[in-house]
């Protein structure tokens, strides 16, 4: 089966890596899977078509960059993906985001030879798609199939839907890289982190969306109770100071907070200094792909009912769910902390989760499912 994966984002976002992800998974299963994407911005310190370079991926279309749907400014797109689908003749085309999804169905309607061509459509929020006229056109009958991030997603969109071809699948991640092992103890000296501190983890952009006030109050009731826990922020953000960093010194635990901002090649590692990881709010991914990479890490969870959280987290066996507030939050930490055997067991869990659910290679059979059953039945578009 040949497939085009096609993004008109060109950053290195949340909703890029399980493409990409999902698009090796595919080559490796035997699968002819290719890329289209934009080029970055110049100057750019990194980019969607860097990352799918540097793992063999070459992009075979160069998108223009745009945001948002434009019949006059998209037309040159139109025609030269419409030639490409044509010249490769293309099986399926997943499309990634509304603008591209727009793009495909724009291409494969210039010349009926395409009509064998179906168009999938990845929708990365957690949350039900709004039943407005366009989504209930570019959701139903605009798309052949549609991939949520995951079951229950999946089951709530499913009227939009009306019967036609649906998945509900959970991300992938890397088993490799982040499999449990000790972390390079270099990471724990630049972060200025002791031995016998407690590290509670947390990867999210810095920003009031992703409830630091509710963060940074939790901790300052941990710390009150447990003085040698830590709070881990991975991440960063155009305003950290005025959203946690500024906050935690009024709060009294500025020296409790440490913030390692962007991490790259060190990433994987500074996740195992977490003795906990947590998550208040999915981000721009729903899959919440930094949730499921402390699960490969074998790192217990806390996490709220926002988006599919409660669904990656198997409460009271591979972490902990809790309510919006923060004394809930402080105390599933605390128990967590202070009961290392009950931590260690739901880790040691919560990895056997990750490798039979979050596999790329299981995430790719999901998703081969779904091409099939549209590519064998006579749906249209």
């Amino acid at each position: 089966m040949k497939i085009l994966h096609i993004t008109g984002d060109w950053k290195w976002t949340g909703p890029a890596a399980p493409m990409l992800e999902l698009l090796l998974a595919q080559r490796a299963r035997g699968f002819e899977a290719d890329l289209a994407c934009p080029e970055p911005e110049r100057d750019a310190s990194t980019s969607l078509s860097q990352r799918a370079r540097a793992a063999g991926v070459e992009p075979v279309l160069a998108l223009s960059r745009g945001r948002g749907v434009s019949p006059w400014r998209d037309g040159a797109d139109v025609r030269r993906l419409e030639n490409l689908v044509g010249e490769r003749d293309y099986r399926i085309v997943h499309a990634w985001h509304t603008r591209d999804h727009v793009l495909a169905l724009r291409a494969l309607a210039e010349h009926r030879r395409h009509r064998s061509t179906r168009v999938v459509r990845s929708y990365r929020n957690a949350e039900s798609i709004r039943h407005w006229p366009w989504n209930r056109w570019l959701f139903g009958p605009g798309t052949d199939a549609l991939l949520c991030v995951s079951p229950r997603t999946a089951t709530a969109n499913a009227s939009l839907r009306r019967g036609r071809p649906l998945c509900g699948a959970f991300g992938a991640v890397d088993l490799e890289r982040f499999a449990p092992r000790p972390p390079d103890p270099a990471i724990r000296d630049s972060l200025d982190l002791k031995d016998g501190d407690r590290v509670i983890g947390i990867v999210a952009r810095i920003q009031r969306t992703r409830r630091f006030d509710l963060l940074l109050e939790a901790m300052r009731r941990l710390a009150a109770r447990e003085p040698r826990a830590r709070l881990l922020v991975i991440g960063r953000g155009t305003h950290a100071d005025a959203v946690a960093r500024k906050p935690a010194a009024r709060l009294g635990i500025a020296d409790r907070v440490r913030f390692a901002g962007y991490l790259d090649a060190d990433y994987a590692d500074a996740l195992r200094l977490c003795d906990v990881f947590t998550l208040l709010v999915p981000g721009s991914d729903g899959t919440c792909r930094a949730l499921l990479e402390a699960a490969a890490c074998g790192l217990p969870s806390v996490v709220t009912r926002r988006g599919s959280l409660a669904e990656i987290v198997v409460d009271g066996e591979t972490g902990l769910v809790v309510d919006e507030h923060p004394e809930a939050l402080a105390d599933a930490w605390e128990r967590l902390l202070r009961d290392r055997s009950r931590a260690v067991q739901m880790g040691a869990a919560a990895r056997v989760r990750a490798e039979k659910w979050f596999a790329p290679g299981h995430f790719a059979d999901e998703v081969a499912a779904l091409y099939g059953a549209v590519s064998s039945g006579s749906t249209s578009r």
